[in-house]
């Protein structure tokens, strides 16, 4: 089940980067322009998660 799990969202991350790239051609449809935007915003909360805990963790250590 968790292998399946996965593969679903390997693909998912997989269709959301072809999408970014079609976009940025400039001949992608307004369905493919969406998911490229969800697909960089979700992006963009990643990394800010991934950063709030580094830096709160080296201010401790100073």
């Amino acid at each position: 089940m968790l292998v399946l799990i996965l593969s679903v969202v390997v693909l998912l991350v997989v269709g959301g980067c072809v999408c970014v790239f079609w976009a940025a051609r400039g001949d992608a449809p307004r369905w493919a322009r969406g998911v490229a935007t969800a697909t960089l915003l979700g992006s963009e909360l990643a990394r800010s998660a991934s950063r709030k805990p580094r830096s709160q963790q080296s201010s401790g250590d100073d």
